[in-house]
């Protein structure tokens, strides 16, 4: 979204007013947790003065609260380039470069700002907390094992885990998910309980044996009477995971759904999350759904907090055979050839095809090469291929010759990571939890989509947040990261 032409000639004075009143108007939004309507105005701004560092780094924390860190990152570089001493903008692209898990950028910009203004204390500590956290993760990767001569999977030895006798939660039958074991488990979760690791560990298995034999792109039919169901970011969330099953009726063959990413992280109830949603996936396959997120690697698992969870809860063993799990989780879905649905934006260019995305080879982390591309969203998507937005062109679509069938109406793309300016897409980042950040204080409604196999019309049904117990958001994240927002 950050403008990247030359910015030359005079403004105007009626301009230079007209931005002003842009910018104060956003500001008010931003009070009060409307990061889009704020984002709308900054922009207008922008529109009217180019030429104001102040409006980029304004833009960028708004895009760092609403997730959109290739953004943030693009608007805090162009703030730094109308404004070598603007610190904040450091700040911001400081804090856009922690959240897509480049800490040796953060650290330069902050080893920056500790340069010039020496007694900025504040400065000082987020340098040395993110100097932690690079350490860290230098020193996680030296020690750790070559992965790809190591399967997690075959290291686990069922057989050898014993279910104690004290145990009373919800057993698998034969090894297998039921309705009854699902039923018992989504109750079981609701009163904080914890599903025993040998069934844990057997749900992980089965799912990434069944996930290894799917396509990178799964087709979806849907009958013209037939209800379908859409759901976007969860993010640990399980309280409202539940409330969305309430209100819209349980999975089953004749109610299917497909989650769009980001299961996890951020919510500190990720892990009853996605052992209900692979429940789910293993009881009705061919009526339950889950695609691959931003959230669903490696990286992002380390500093929000998911990888945390899990090796409290159970063991680190446990987060690496995650880690093999999400690496097979398709990519993307196309709905009676019309809908095309995946979590990160469209492509950086324009005549990329459904084969292009059916041909992606799955079972690898997000390239380290993905800041080289265009894509303002950056490393946030999840394969270069597959899902990187063109800020050049935000009508970009598919090749025409896969998706506009004739009689039929325009092509629908339902994302979870594309700016709210980009009207064409139906969903944008409209369809998450309630209350997705980092104290549960996002401020954005949940919502979700149905349609029918005859229209395909999408219908947002939008729900506030329920109670859940009394646990932090981002409870076992790097603590680093509240430094930022």
């Amino acid at each position: 979204m950050a403008e990247n032409e030359e910015l030359t000639g005079p403004v105007s004075q009626e301009d230079l007013e007209a931005a002003e009143k842009f910018k104060n108007e956003a500001n008010e939004y931003f009070k009060k947790q409307n990061y889009i309507s704020a984002i709308e105005l900054y922009t207008k701004a922008i529109e009217k003065n180019p030429k104001s560092a102040v409006y980029y780094a304004n833009r960028s924390i708004c895009n760092l609260r609403l997730e959109n860190f290739g953004y943030a990152l693009t608007d805090a570089s162009q703030a730094i380039s109308l404004d070598h001493t603007y610190t904040k903008a450091y700040y911001r692209r400081a804090a856009a470069y922690m959240s897509l898990g480049k800490y040796k950028n953060a650290l330069k910009d902050f080893h920056y700002v500790t340069k010039v203004r020496p007694n900025d204390q504040d400065a000082k500590l987020k340098y040395n907390e993110c100097n932690k956290i690079a350490k860290k993760i230098a020193f996680e990767k030296a020690i750790a094992v070559d992965k790809k001569e190591v399967n997690i999977a075959d290291a686990i030895n069922l057989d050898a885990m014993t279910i104690e006798d004290e145990y009373e939660g919800p057993s698998l039958e034969d090894g297998q998910v039921t309705v009854k074991f699902v039923t018992e488990l989504m109750e079981y979760y609701k009163n904080q309980k914890k599903l025993h690791k040998k069934y844990a560990y057997k749900i992980l298995l089965d799912v990434k044996a069944y996930l290894q034999k799917q396509p990178s792109l799964v087709d979806i039919t849907v009958g013209d009477e037939e209800k379908f169901t859409i759901c976007g970011d969860i993010h640990g969330q399980y309280y409202d995971l539940m409330n969305i099953f309430k209100l819209n009726g349980l999975p089953s063959e004749s109610n299917p759904y497909l989650f769009n990413g980001d299961f996890v992280d951020r919510g500190s109830f990720s892990v009853e999350c996605i052992f209900t949603l692979f429940s789910f996936k293993l009881l009705y396959p061919n009526h339950f759904f889950m695609s691959r997120g931003n959230h669903e690697t490696v990286d992002m698992n380390r500093v929000y907090g998911f990888r945390g969870e899990v090796t409290y809860k159970y063991s680190s063993q446990m987060a690496d055979l995650f880690t093999e799990v999400y690496r097979w989780l398709p990519l993307a879905h196309c709905i009676n050839s019309k809908v095309l649905v995946m979590h990160g934006g469209l492509f950086s260019k324009d005549d990329v095809t459904l084969d292009d995305i059916r041909n992606v080879e799955r079972n690898k982390e997000p390239p380290e090469d993905v800041l080289q591309l265009v894509s303002p969203r950056l490393r946030d998507h999840l394969l270069a291929a597959v899902a990187t937005y063109n800020k050049k062109n935000p009508q970009n679509k598919l090749n025409s010759n896969d998706l506009n069938i004739p009689g039929k109406p325009t092509p629908i793309y339902i994302s979870e990571h594309l700016s709210p300016a980009n009207k064409f897409l139906h969903a944008a980042t409209r369809i998450k939890a309630k209350n997705l950040g980092y104290s549960d204080a996002m401020g954005n409604l949940g919502a979700f989509i149905t349609m029918n196999g005859k229209d395909l019309k999408p219908n947002f049904t939008s729900y506030e947040a329920v109670p859940h117990p009394d646990v932090k958001a981002m409870a076992y994240a790097d603590s680093v990261l509240s430094m930022f927002y």
